[in-house]
């Protein structure tokens, strides 16, 4: 039987997607359903509260509007790529947020994507498409669950049924017209663990996140030489990132598989790294270490203030 040419093409491009080793594959069709705009007005509104902090590239424009990435856009394929690694870490005195051990994501995700976009070349020369990271102006968890690969949790993160949060996303937006998956539907329920867990408060209200009370965010991106001391009174040992709330998560206790993924597997310095190493460590050997890493956005002199604020 021949299957039309939208669904054969469909069905090929998620073969690939799998064939390069993601864990969860989906597509949307544009304009999306109505929770689009909901997400939309939502994130409007996390801005106009001010909850972004200093993080001023989530005001750009771009992300209202999918046609301002990649005009005549038409599907979105949209990727997870389980993270978790089921290992301790010692010594224990300070904590690295797991997406963080590997090598840097962005970069993995990218590589696949492109290989592809590449395919799709082969199949539909005069489709266009455009890579679409976490770093993109795009609204990529709000794509994902319209894309049915999971739906987003009340820390915010994308949760799939079978991975967890524990899940890096990435997005290939087309001109061609594939066929669309189920959206996702939220099936947190009731729980507020995540919630109830985190020790600054910043999850405000059910999928709100306040970054001027993350330590996420302060570890990450706060510029400032020194934190506020309500975040340092709060910190624990987290050093770089945080995960206490996908931690706490019930969806993450379900046996979640450990990644195959050679790429993501933990460095060694990540395996050894402990306080009293790190403060010694010169700024070249900081460079040396963080090459290849999602943590290179921290600097030598931020990890130096986050370890001495511990």
């Amino acid at each position: 039987m021949n299957l039309p040419k939208s669904i054969d093409l469909t069905k090929k491009i998620k073969e690939e997607a799998f064939k390069e080793g993601f864990d969860a594959v989906g597509v949307a069709r544009i304009p999306g359903s109505s929770r689009i705009n909901l997400r939309t007005a939502a994130l409007e509104r996390w801005l106009q509260a001010g909850h972004q902090a200093k993080m001023e590239w989530m005001k750009n424009p771009k992300r209202k509007n999918i046609e301002n990435i990649l005009e005549g856009v038409k599907s979105i394929l949209a990727v997870g790529l389980n993270y978790y690694v089921d290992t301790d870490r010692p010594p224990k005195d300070i904590s690295i947020a797991r997406y963080g051990w590997g090598k840097d994501y962005h970069k993995i995700i990218e590589k696949k994507l492109k290989r592809i976009g590449l395919f799709l070349d082969q199949e539909r020369p005069n489709s266009k498409w455009k890579i679409c990271v976490d770093t993109s102006a795009f609204l990529d968890k709000a794509w994902a669950e319209e894309a049915g690969i999971g739906w987003i949790g009340k820390h915010s993160n994308i949760i799939n049924p079978k991975i967890g949060s524990w899940m890096f996303v990435g997005h290939l937006l087309s001109t061609e017209a594939l066929e669309a998956d189920e959206p996702s539907k939220p099936i947190c329920g009731e729980c507020e663990k995540c919630i109830e867990a985190c020790p600054t408060k910043a999850i405000e209200e059910p999928f709100v996140v306040n970054a001027n009370k993350c330590l996420a965010y302060h570890t990450l991106e706060n510029r400032d030489k020194e934190l506020p001391k309500n975040i340092i009174n709060k910190m624990g040992n987290w050093i770089a990132g945080c995960d206490i709330c996908q931690e706490v998560c019930p969806w993450n206790e379900n046996n979640v598989p450990n990644t195959s993924e050679p790429d993501l597997q933990p460095s060694e310095w990540i395996l050894n790294i402990s306080r009293k190493d790190a403060l010694s460590w010169s700024d070249s050997e900081w460079k040396e270490n963080l090459n290849n890493s999602a943590l290179k956005r921290i600097k030598p002199w931020m990890w130096r203030r986050n370890l001495n604020s511990i």
